[in-house]
């Protein structure tokens, strides 16, 4: 399976910039993933489409400010570093650019010494472990000093940071945001709740893994990093509930989709659990829970596209990708919806 089966052109100024006002009026792409008939909705008319019984799974993490701007003990060179990962002790494993100036043993300094970090070694893909020494509760300092890790493609300030969270976020520990979820508004959400559909939330802490290009020219040669997950008993209840009655389960984004195909049993129920999955969906996967699918639109030849692929066929995603370039939707993570049913 080559990668470049899964490119399409993509004119730049179709990339959202910026977020709408109004989280739910963003243009809603549905996709039949039987037939490959296309309709364009508006999000907030997602709820036509939910019947009642059906389970929306949300992914409740939390992005984090994870971009922290220092200085290189000594030389003050500047420096730039992402939390990636939360090791033991105060131990994150992190991005650091230019990574030449942090070899191990260099010492970081944040916001004139109110944060510090030491450079303890070089791991996969020239990822850096921090060692981080502060006073106080980490979280809050990062909120004092960080920003929001926007994706690269995003070039405008966030005036709101906000605006990169889901409005169910609870749980911190994300470099980036699920951003299908980005679209509901409270509002939606007690719609969807007196159609009669469940709500259950899962966690999957977004790592940038997920959006890192695919450098490999056969699919199957590509390796997915991996991203912590936890279902507690409520959730999986919820969903095996709706399985058992024939109803439907509707994730929103790749990220609940991971989380719950990660965690399905053999005899396909899901069990609370929590751990690591690095789990890749691409054509060709039997999906054993997820039933329809809301996502955004995704970058060319990347993983998010191929399990969306997986879901409807890469000829009618392709095709449905190729309408909503022609109809002007807005691309990425503050871009427009796309709902698979």
């Amino acid at each position: 399976m080559d990668v470049k089966d899964f490119y399409f052109d993509l004119p730049q100024e179709l990339i959202a910039q910026d977020p709408l006002e109004d989280r739910s009026s963003s243009k809603l792409l549905v996709l039949d993933k039987k037939t490959g008939k296309v309709e364009h909705r508006v999000f907030k008319d997602i709820v036509s489409y939910f019947n009642s019984g059906d389970c929306l799974v949300l992914n409740n993490t939390k992005v984090i400010p994870a971009r922290l701007f220092g200085v290189k003990e000594g030389t003050e060179a500047h420096i730039e570093i992402l939390l990636l990962k939360r090791r033991e002790d105060d131990v994150w494993e992190t991005l650091v650019k230019p990574g030449k100036k942090a070899r191990p043993g260099t010492k970081l300094i944040f916001g004139d010494g109110i944060l510090t970090g030491k450079v303890l070694d070089v791991v996969e893909e020239g990822n850096r472990l921090i060692q981080f020494s502060y006073e106080g509760i980490f979280e809050e300092i990062l909120d004092i000093l960080g920003q929001m890790p926007l994706p690269p493609y995003i070039t405008h300030q966030l005036k709101d940071k906000n605006r990169y969270q889901t409005v169910y976020a609870k749980y911190d520990g994300s470099a980036a945001a699920p951003t299908a979820g980005l679209h509901f508004t409270p509002e939606l959400l007690e719609r969807i709740r007196e159609k009669g559909v469940r709500i259950a939330e899962v966690t999957l802490h977004v790592g940038l893994g997920t959006f890192r290009p695919v450098k490999v020219e056969n699919v199957l040669d590509h390796h997915m990093h991996s991203e912590f997950y936890r279902i507690d008993e409520e959730a999986a209840a919820q969903i095996n509930e709706t399985k058992q009655n024939g109803r439907r389960v509707i994730c929103v984004g790749t990220t609940s989709c991971r989380t719950l195909e990660s965690a399905v049993k053999e005899d396909g129920t899901i069990e609370a659990s929590s751990g690591w999955t690095d789990i890749f969906i691409y054509p060709g996967y039997q999906f054993k829970i997820l039933d329809t699918l809301i996502t955004n639109f995704h970058l060319p030849e990347s993983t998010l596209l191929m399990l969306v692929s997986a879901l409807a066929g890469r000829e009618h995603v392709l095709a449905a990708y190729q309408e909503a370039v022609e109809k002007n939707y807005r691309f990425f993570s503050f871009g427009d919806a796309m709902l698979v049913v």
